[in-house]
């Protein structure tokens, strides 16, 4: 009954923000920007990748796209594996993670294209308290969740308010947090730690899309070029025409 309660809060909750309009937050990735990619490498390793896997990304394919040598890969991201041509997978066996949040935490790494990198970032900047859970917590995007809050230490706690702006409908009321506990981060850096988190997993989502991303400007300039030589050369075909 557990897991069966589990499945259906999230098929739920999945698509209350579908029907409720647009994440409360958005984000557009930067996946050429290697700083911000290196950084969210190392914040999934260490606060995500003990539940989460990454199935379809390898260690040697990620470190090779975000210039992280092997034996820094080695030292500082690889903790599950030895083997730098191993698929980065979690720790904790699905058994396990059934027994201790009803469901066994999914593999992220399609999340970002299959939910959105708005709805990432979001949940991530949502989680606010809630005694009524058996885990305190609760997610403005994804409500009645079994994940704790993972970053509760870094962010603090938050409560939620709910109230519609002056003369707004109820149904548009606009969700606003209060942060009641402070933790090591300000909300400024928070938000930045989570933007770097959000930008590997849109990376994880597509580690082709720099490069498609790149052949896409090169073939817009060459055809750019070839529009300019070929209207040259209507012009000179047709010069003694008229």
């Amino acid at each position: 009954m557990t897991r069966l309660f589990a499945v259906v809060s999230m098929l739920i909750s999945a698509g209350a923000f579908a029907s409720g309009g647009e994440p409360p937050f958005h984000f557009e990735a930067d996946v050429g920007n290697n700083p911000s990619l290196q950084r969210g490498a190392r914040n999934y390793m260490n606060y995500c990748a003990g539940c989460h896997s990454l199935k379809h990304l390898r260690y040697n394919r990620m470190g090779k796209d975000l210039g992280i040598p092997d034996d820094l890969l080695k030292a500082n991201l690889m903790f599950t594996s030895d083997k730098p041509g191993a698929p980065i997978l979690s720790s904790l066996s699905p058994k396990d993670g059934e027994k201790w949040f009803g469901i066994a935490p999914p593999d992220l790494s399609l999340t970002a294209r299959a939910r959105g990198e708005s709805w990432v970032y979001s949940y991530l900047l949502t989680f606010y308290a809630d005694p009524g859970r058996v885990n305190g917590v609760n997610n403005l995007m994804l409500p009645g969740l079994s994940m704790p809050h993972v970053l509760d230490s870094l962010q603090g706690t938050q409560v939620l308010h709910t109230g519609k702006d002056d003369g707004a409908h109820e149904s548009h009321a606009k969700p606003r947090f209060e942060l009641v506990k402070k933790g090591s981060l300000t909300p400024e850096q928070y938000k930045a730690f989570v933007a770097d988190l959000t930008n590997f997993l849109a990376y994880a989502a597509e580690p082709g899309r720099r490069d498609r991303v790149a052949l896409g400007f090169k073939v817009m300039l060459y055809l750019f070029v070839l529009l300019g030589l070929t209207y040259l050369l209507k012009k000179e075909f047709w010069k003694d025409v008229h």
